[in-house]
């Protein structure tokens, strides 16, 4: 790809020598223009936008160095090179200080030019290429924070995340999810004369009719949680307000959607004012979902309260998690979720949220124990792929299994560790104080009754981390938020997070991540 240059000359003839002369293409160029002084050659530069402006210094009405100051100001990515029959120091120190890319002086011969714009082609097409890969790296990163936004808010619709969790992330992820009341809405899609028949492409195709609504609307957050099932969380300042926005919204999708090969089935919740309470909004669309399609009939006497398949004895799962064994795991699924799985067996939406109530049962035990759900439970990282292989009641049996037992595990070796409250305590403590430039092993052992040495090979053999890898690894997740979420520049950051020196600070943080703050920040914040 060519790129593109002006010239600017008073004198005619070193005009037409240089624009007649040169071989632009030959150097990968396209001469895009000229002009005889700096005033008539502006309006020309801002419609061609050249990618390198070769000017005289001496001219009438506006010299050189005013048209470079100019463009520096309207046009910074434009390469500029000086002409000048003046070897004078102060007109090359103007020139340096303008950013000018090469100064050469007049006469200027054919081959001389040449080779300087052979040079300036190459730093065009490096810095060409470095743009592509940032903006691969942005799209990319772009993409894996879609991921990570849409995994946060499937967990904060079924309730695996506390209010504070779920404030930090949405911060950390770019999401304002701050509002005083919140409404969940559940769509289940299917198609009209043949709902045994799997159509992705009209599946595909109500996808991007809700997506194209909800737009870039900021109260509206759109989780496609599969083809077939999409769940629109709304937030705003009253319930008048969610019902009025939720009733348009829905009343646009199913005017788009009508007249198509699929028909759409729609439960709304009742709006909640607690970010902890969405995840009872989205069990009361699910509920009106099965109400409206009339799933759930029962035998002569009379329709089965669906909202009564959607619950999960909760006093059995903790039981179970506090006392039980990996032994006990087949009676006790059999007693209390095989009958609730093979009741709903014919709802995915049931089989579902029946999964996840004992996600989210079991994620609060864990925190409850101090525990780090993530690790503990890593099948909540990939809760989408769980969903879509919940098929049957034994899909239901296998995933729980996974997950009960790996908690059972972590209990016992909670019980099993004589120093567990006391790491719990540590840790606490270190979140609250990790500010403190002067904060050390010392003054944490201090606050757990150990000795430095004791407190260190305990708590390398409780957390698999040293103490310096912990409180570095608490430092620079919140310098990350910062980064994320604020303006604040990166010494200030740095002092927010217990470092007193800002290059000390760049130097562990692009250590710990591979980027440098500014870097991280950047790729961060990439649109």
């Amino acid at each position: 790809m060519l790129h593109k240059v002006f010239l600017v000359e008073d004198e005619i003839v070193a005009r037409e020598g240089i624009r007649d002369n040169v071989d632009w293409r030959l150097n990968g160029f396209d001469f895009c223009g000229e002009a005889p002084d700096g005033e008539i050659a502006l309006p020309l530069l801002e419609t061609a936008e050249p990618d390198v402006l070769i000017t005289d210094i001496k001219m009438p009405f506006m010299d050189g160095l005013q048209l470079c100051k100019v463009v520096r100001e309207r046009m910074p990515w434009v390469k500029i090179i000086i002409l000048s029959g003046h070897d004078e120091f102060e007109y090359a120190q103007e020139a340096i200080k303008l950013g000018v890319t090469e100064y050469l002086l007049k006469p200027v011969g054919v081959q001389e030019l040449h080779n300087v714009l052979h040079k300036v082609a190459a730093l065009l097409d490096r810095e060409r290429k470095e743009q592509e890969e940032l903006q691969r790296l942005r799209d990319q990163v772009e993409d894996n924070l879609a991921v990570l936004r849409e995994r946060f808010l499937l967990k904060l619709v079924v309730g695996a995340v506390s209010s504070a969790e779920a404030i930090e992330q949405s911060q950390s992820l770019g999401l304002e999810l701050l509002a005083r009341c919140y409404l969940v809405v559940v769509i289940k899609v299917e198609l009209c004369d043949a709902p045994e028949q799997f159509d992705y492409h009209e599946y595909q195709q109500v996808q991007r009719i809700v997506s194209s609504l909800v737009g870039t609307n900021p109260d509206v957050f759109l989780l496609t949680k599969d083809l077939e099932e999409l769940v629109l969380m709304i937030k705003g300042n009253t319930p008048e307000y969610l019902q009025e926005e939720g009733d348009f919204l829905l009343e646009q999708i199913e005017r788009q959607v009508q007249g198509g090969k699929c028909k759409l089935a729609i439960g709304v919740g009742t709006p909640k004012k607690r970010l902890t309470d969405i995840y009872h909004s989205f069990v009361e669309a699910l509920t009106a979902i099965q109400d409206t399609t009339n799933a759930y009939k029962a035998s002569p006497d009379g329709e089965v309260d669906t909202a009564e398949l959607l619950k999960v004895d909760k006093s059995a799962v903790e039981d179970y998690l506090r006392c039980g064994v990996k032994e006990d795991f087949d009676d006790f699924f059999d007693a209390f979720i095989r009958p609730l799985g093979e009741t709903a067996l014919k709802s995915y939406l049931i089989k579902n949220y029946i999964f996840l109530d004992l996600v989210l049962i079991t994620a609060r035990f864990v925190n409850e124990l101090g525990g780090t759900v993530e690790e503990v439970i890593p099948e909540i990282n990939h809760i989408e792929t769980a969903l879509a292989t919940i098929r049957t009641i034994e899909h239901i049996r296998d995933q729980a299994q996974k997950i009960l037992t790996s908690a059972l595990a972590f209990r016992d070796s909670r019980a099993n560790s004589h120093y567990a409250g006391m790491i719990q305590h540590a840790k606490e403590y270190i979140g609250v104080h990790y500010v403190d430039p002067n904060m050390s092993l010392n003054e944490v052992a201090a606050q757990v009754s150990l000795s430095p040495s004791h407190f260190s090979v305990v708590f390398g053999q409780e957390t698999s981390r040293t103490f310096k890898e912990y409180l570095t690894e608490v430092r620079i997740k919140r310098a990350k938020e910062l980064l994320r979420t604020t303006t604040l520049k990166s010494s200030e950051i740095a002092y927010q997070t217990g470092y007193t020196d800002p290059h000390y600070f760049s130097y562990v943080f692009r250590k710990n991540t591979g980027l440098t703050p500014t870097e991280f920040r950047l790729l961060g914040h990439a649109e």
